[in-house]
């Protein structure tokens, strides 16, 4: 294969691997806590063996950024319903281990621990499982963070993040990983009660993004296949010389 065709297959890998990061998130946009990804392109430069040298530039799409920004956050009335104003994520524990979210969506399981939807453990400042006694009547949260049944404190919910914000992985879902350290959050945001956040996908964005997306790879197949129709060209005249 021709350097020009290498070059605009690893251009059509990487739009390809973009049209799927876009298409999950508008698929993600009334998903709670979810965040938004995308893909970074980078410049992929191989050196080309043989008498003259020279190197082969192409791009690389393996790099992906998570963002970050606040997403809306509406009233749901729940007591076990929790949103961060600021930055951090809740941890969770899961089978795989701890994971970080921001999906605060949580209820007493049978015994009593507080848990996620998924059956994941919310786990408190000291990295505890929080239970609550299933006789309570008021549950409560403090601006710090204290939870408390009936006047009684619980636990108190912590929040955490990443010491390097590189380290911080998607894991599928709502659900993070940290590769490194997690240090916990202690100034700069605050738990709402009664509120979930919902997911900072920019609709409008995205749409627009997935159509610029489509016509650049519709654009880069053109020129594979004219290009192959060229290749196919010149064997069909070399052949009939023969």
């Amino acid at each position: 294969m021709e350097n020009s065709g290498i070059v605009t297959l690893t251009r059509q890998a990487g739009l390809l691997r973009e049209m799927q990061t876009v298409a999950n998130n508008i698929a993600n946009i009334s998903t709670a806590g979810f965040r938004a990804e995308g893909v970074i392109f980078a410049e992929y430069v191989a050196q080309l063996e043989g008498a003259n040298g020279g190197s082969l530039s192409m791009a690389n799409a393996s790099g992906r950024m998570i963002r970050m920004q606040q997403g809306d956050i509406d009233p749901t009335g729940g007591s076990f319903d929790f949103a961060i104003e600021g930055e951090g994520f809740f941890l969770i524990q899961t089978p795989e281990g701890d994971r970080l979210t921001r999906a605060g969506s949580f209820s007493p399981s049978a015994t009593g621990e507080l848990v996620n939807p998924d059956g994941h453990m919310l786990l408190d400042a000291g990295g505890a499982p929080i239970f609550v006694p299933p006789d309570v009547e008021n549950v409560s949260l403090a601006r710090d963070g204290t939870l408390s049944a009936d006047g009684r404190p619980l636990a108190l919910l912590g929040l955490w993040q990443p010491v390097d914000p590189a380290d911080l992985s998607h894991r599928g879902g709502v659900q993070f990983a940290v590769d490194g350290e997690m240090q916990p959050v202690l100034e700069g945001a605050t738990i709402l009660q009664g509120f979930i956040e919902n997911s900072n996908v920019d609709p409008v964005g995205q749409i627009a993004r997935m159509i610029e997306v489509q016509r650049a790879y519709e654009m880069g197949q053109g020129f594979l296949e004219r290009e192959d129709e060229r290749v196919r060209g010149f064997l069909r005249a070399i052949g009939s010389t023969q």
